[in-house]
């Protein structure tokens, strides 16, 4: 998820009421949350798409989780000893107790990739341990609606205790509506990938949730390099049965499969691409529905399904200007 979700967490744990245990509870929090993206500075040396391979890994992984918190609470500890031997410690802070720091650190640090999760980027929850990637389907990666709902509730929250007011239970409803909420989604995105009956065991289908419109997916069906995608699915028609759907024609609620672009190509043999490029072995670990495009020139063009757009050919996009493209033609699934 983005930073600002990642930020609200940790303010409504503290304002939960946890802020409460120790000194310097929120810091610990806000930036715990955070730090897991640490990982953000690969921009400095890694080229291109090499940025896709190392993202959401190493630092979001079980060891990162025990020295991340680690680390953040010896400087906020040590930066409340270094006020305190200035004499410019604030008065009204809390005594600074390091277990605690540690433990809120630490829950912080886990709720970031236990969002990551939840979008179709994905994330390794096991690196170093296990490369493998897990995938949530369940939220886009900047949901406003979490936005408003954890904003709104900070924000009254933090109102509240200024004027001496009950601020624990606000946040902690906020906290409790956002999980429902998550699961909701969840709930709407496994209707997604399952109402296709017709469609063969083989096909692999990914739903994709989409801005704003919480309750619609993008539905990617395919595999092998071909995909197919059926845009703007709402909750409604997911919920019906394949018969109710058959009889649904005019109602403006039916959805058709259709290609990816009209210019595939077929996938080349990802094996046989794998060591001659740091920027496509990146791709490659790091994609989950690839697919090749034609060039302008005739060359071929990597792209994953999940985060196809046609007029950003610089994200999510890998050129192999030494393949031909050969043009791919097939039935969508259950066709």
């Amino acid at each position: 998820m983005d930073n600002l979700t990642h930020s609200l967490v940790g303010a409504l744990l503290g304002q939960a009421g946890l802020k409460r245990k120790t000194g310097l509870a929120m810091p610990a929090l806000v930036i715990g949350a955070n730090l897991p993206d640490v990982d953000a500075a690969c921009f400095f040396w890694l080229e291109g798409q090499e940025h896709l391979g190392f993202r959401r890994g190493i630092t979001h992984g079980p060891p990162a989780m025990v020295l991340l918190p680690l680390i953040l609470a010896g400087l906020l500890w040590g930066y409340d000893r270094w006020q305190a031997k200035r004499g410019k410690r604030p008065e009204g802070r809390l005594p600074v107790h390091f277990g605690w720091l540690y433990g809120l650190s630490l829950l912080a640090c886990l709720t970031h990739p236990a969002l990551d999760w939840l979008n179709v980027y994905g994330v390794r929850l096991l690196e170093p341990f296990s490369s493998q990637w897990f995938y949530g389907d369940t939220l886009f990666i900047i949901d406003v609606w979490l936005w408003a709902l954890m904003g709104f509730a900070t924000w009254f929250s933090l109102r509240r205790e200024k004027k001496g007011g009950e601020w624990i239970k606000p946040a902690r409803a906020a906290l409790a509506v956002s999980l429902a909420y998550i699961g909701l989604n969840g709930v709407i995105s496994s209707l997604a990938v399952g109402y296709h009956s017709e469609l063969s065991e083989t096909d692999e289908r990914i739903s994709s949730p989409i801005p704003l419109a919480f309750w619609e997916r993008e539905v990617l069906h395919g595999g092998e390099g071909d995909w197919f995608v059926e845009r703007d699915v709402p909750v409604a028609f997911l919920a019906l049965t394949t018969s109710e759907r058959s009889s649904t024609e005019g109602t403006g609620i039916q959805t058709t499969l259709q290609p990816m672009t009209s210019k595939s190509c077929e996938l080349p043999n990802l094996e046989e691409l794998k060591g001659k490029d740091s920027e496509v072995d990146a791709f490659i670990f790091w994609t989950r529905a690839p697919f090749a495009e034609s060039a302008e020139d005739g060359s071929v063009l990597l792209r994953d399904a999940r985060f196809y757009d046609p007029r950003a050919r610089d994200r999510f996009t890998v050129a192999l200007p030494d393949v031909r493209c050969k043009p791919l033609s097939r039935e969508p699934p259950g066709g």
